[in-house]
């Protein structure tokens, strides 16, 4: 027998209706996995070739303002959009995607999951390990997924509140603007070493090579194209920190927006104990939640508007997720599976609602927990 938490949205379910689900969203997979081809390859072409000319327009843009001191405003303004649109494309639709090997069946070596490295402060390796791994595997498990809260927030009444948390809504903001420098650092997990668990000298090693990135980041972005400018230092500087800054708010709004709605679910670690390929797929799809929009949205979030069949399907092309919601959908309510989706401004109510609702204590609602039998 196997338990799992059952959301107070959808039917309790047979040990036989959890495989049936399963062999469903299986055959889903099998399906699109054998039509990839060129439409795909054309596609994440073209968004590799959109980052790099929108960078290099928006950088453009900034250097004309620097030396033109009559299209400054213009010439900052526009600048700064394309660069922002450029390293939101290459974090959200790029390099997100190519991380989790989506594109590996191309043999293209720009495209290479194992081996692409993004622009910003943290290491791949690190996020290939926090996120493709930790959090796609125990998505939504206290004490498993580090995503849950990322050690500053508490989102759910299971979580043990603690003074510091009446700050929260103060640290959420300061958060989603420095939320790069948060993933930069969320697997090096400097809780271990205050509380003993590590020692300095390893927790250095593990430090180095996001030390040499994020050197780097900060090299690239806040000395050597300024100090190209000359007497433009602050123009361009200026416009590459708030380019830096709207991706940072944007992709915080993105990720806390598809797990931390109201009817999103967290799980015990007791759950994982003999879990199904099927309860995996119920426990993915009740910790996720979609963002409801146009085909801009979804480029705009690297297809993360449709979380739940990212997390069901993460090595697929995220741009195959509009269609498979379709199908995903009517497998959901012929098990009458609750599918979480809403607006941007309704999703991000509702995360709003947690970060100041569990700032102040509440006690803890008691586990539901569902038997699946024969």
């Amino acid at each position: 027998m196997t338990t799992t938490r059952h959301h107070p949205k959808s039917a309790p379910l047979t040990t036989a209706q959890v495989d049936a689900f399963a062999a469903e969203l299986d055959a889903l997979r099998a399906r699109t996995r054998a039509s990839l081809g060129a439409a795909d390859a054309r596609h994440i072409r073209r968004v590799y070739a959109a980052v790099r000319y929108t960078g290099l327009a928006g950088r453009t843009l900034l250097f004309v303002g620097a030396f033109v001191p009559s299209l400054l405003i213009p010439a900052w303004l526009l600048g700064v959009l394309l660069l922002t649109l450029s390293k939101i494309l290459e974090n959200m639709e790029l390099a997100h995607n190519v991380i989790h090997g989506q594109y590996d069946w191309m043999r293209d070596p720009r495209f290479e999951g194992r081996s692409y490295e993004w622009d910003m402060p943290g290491t791949a390796d690190n996020w290939r390990h926090s996120h493709n791994y930790r959090h796609h595997t125990y998505t939504n498990v206290r004490g498993m997924d580090d995503d849950l809260g990322y050690g500053l927030l508490r989102l759910f009444p299971e979580q043990r509140w603690r003074p510091f948390h009446l700050t929260q809504p103060l640290i959420a903001v300061v958060f989603a603007l420095l939320f790069q420098w948060g993933i930069a650092v969320q697997e090096l997990k400097f809780g271990r070493l205050f509380k003993g668990r590590t020692s300095l000298k390893a927790m250095r090693q593990q430090m180095a090579p996001v030390q040499r990135k994020a050197a780097w980041q900060l090299f690239k972005d806040y000395l050597l194209f300024p100090a190209l400018a000359g007497p433009g230092f602050l123009v361009v500087f200026t416009g590459n920190l708030v380019a830096n800054g709207i991706r940072s708010v944007w992709t915080w709004l993105v990720i806390f927006c598809g797990h931390f709605t109201a009817e999103v679910q967290t799980y015990p670690r007791s759950c994982l104990d003999g879990e199904s390929r099927g309860h995996w797929y119920l426990r993915q799809l009740h910790g996720s939640s979609n963002l409801a929009g146009s085909r801009w949205l979804d480029l705009m979030t690297g297809n993360l508007s449709h979380q739940i069949e990212h997390h069901l399907f993460p090595e697929l092309p995220a741009s195959r997720y509009r269609s498979m919601a379709v199908e995903v959908r009517a497998i959901c309510a012929r098990y009458g599976q609750h599918y979480n989706a809403g607006s941007l401004v309704a999703q991000f109510s509702q995360v709003l609602w947690r970060i100041l609702r569990h700032a102040w204590p509440s006690r803890p609602r008691r586990l539901v927990m569902e038997s699946t039998t024969a």
